[in-house]
């Protein structure tokens, strides 16, 4: 007994003619009443009895019908929910990002592409960057967005994507050199800045530049995350480099009531960003789909602020240098 004789029987069941049974299924009269004696020889027992061109069903297949209308049923559930997975729609999806702008512009992504969050496991969290990392080492993640590691270390746990973007110098509205697009890094000579914790790539990066343009870093105060800065750069108290989503953050949520403005550099002072996937974790249809999409989510936003946004894909198992 298969799906073919099956359907063909619950066609005829429901049908005053082979033809009209025909008719539902789409087939050719010949082919459901080849069907139909193909099931009744499989079971060993007349289905119907034949009475000119009527079928009229015997007793047993009136049990028969019942089964096959679950069974049917059962396999259009399946089909459906399998459609579903295949096209990215449902499933299960574990996914994280670092603190700072990511917070917001990455759950407000995955709120965006996710259509129907009943038909969906999901799992979004906030963890540091070397959080991150170590759960896309476990395999605990489908993916995870965080800042590029500092070092590629010699593991074939995971694979990550760079995405390297330019950074801005932020600084308050009222400023006496708001016009300067790009901005000159020897204009910030012993200007107050804040800047991140020293062991921050970004922060010995900008520490690095400053020593080469022969510019004197004068950081005054010193933050885990960029978005507190804005606060103090608001008030007049200092600039600061920032990384370009910030600016995306800022640009959308207005924290500061747009009274810090941002301009890039003439310099290439780059931001690295990470997405983490683990090697041996088969990712769902839907993380396929989430993480496909959140690339070009993140690229367009960066390149929307004149980022120059720039990617490259490698394996964590190739040590070299990061962000």
């Amino acid at each position: 007994m298969n799906i073919s004789q099956i359907s063909a029987f619950r066609a005829v069941m429901t049908s005053s003619s082979i033809s009209e049974a025909a008719r539902k299924l789409g087939r050719t009269q010949p082919a459901v009443s080849l069907a139909i004696r193909s099931l009744e020889d499989s079971l060993g027992l007349a289905l119907f009895e034949r009475k000119g061109r009527q079928m009229v069903p015997v007793p047993e297949a009136h049990y028969l019908h019942a089964e096959s209308e679950e069974i049917l049923d059962r396999l259009s559930s399946v089909t459906h929910t399998m459609r579903s997975l295949a096209g990215g729609n449902t499933g299960d999806l574990n996914v994280t990002a670092m603190p700072g702008p990511a917070a917001f512009i990455f759950p407000r992504f995955v709120a965006s592409v996710i259509d129907d969050l009943e038909k969906v496991n999901l799992s979004i969290t906030s963890r540091s960057s070397q959080q991150i990392e170590e759960l896309a080492r476990s395999q605990s993640i489908d993916f995870g967005f965080c800042d590029a590691p500092a070092r590629l270390k010699q593991s074939a746990q995971y694979e990550i994507e760079i995405i390297s973007a330019g950074c801005f110098v932020a600084m308050p509205s009222t400023h006496d050199m708001p016009e300067l697009d790009p901005f000159s890094i020897r204009a910030l000579d012993g200007v107050p800045m804040g800047g991140l914790q020293p062991s921050h790539t970004h922060e010995k990066r900008s520490v690095s530049l400053f020593a080469e343009q022969g510019v004197y870093y004068r950081k005054v105060v010193e933050s885990q995350t960029f978005m507190p800065l804005l606060q103090f750069v608001r008030t007049g108290k200092c600039l600061a480099l920032v990384d370009p989503l910030s600016v995306v953050n800022e640009l959308e949520l207005k924290s500061t009531g747009g009274e810090v403005v941002f301009r890039r550099l003439d310099c290439n002072l780059r931001y690295d960003y990470a997405i983490l996937s683990p090697v041996h974790r088969p990712l769902s249809q839907i993380a396929h789909k989430v993480r496909s999409k959140w690339r070009t989510s993140l690229f367009n936003l960066l390149d929307r602020v004149g980022a120059e946004p720039r990617w490259e894909t490698c394996s964590a198992s190739s040590p070299g240098s990061g962000a």
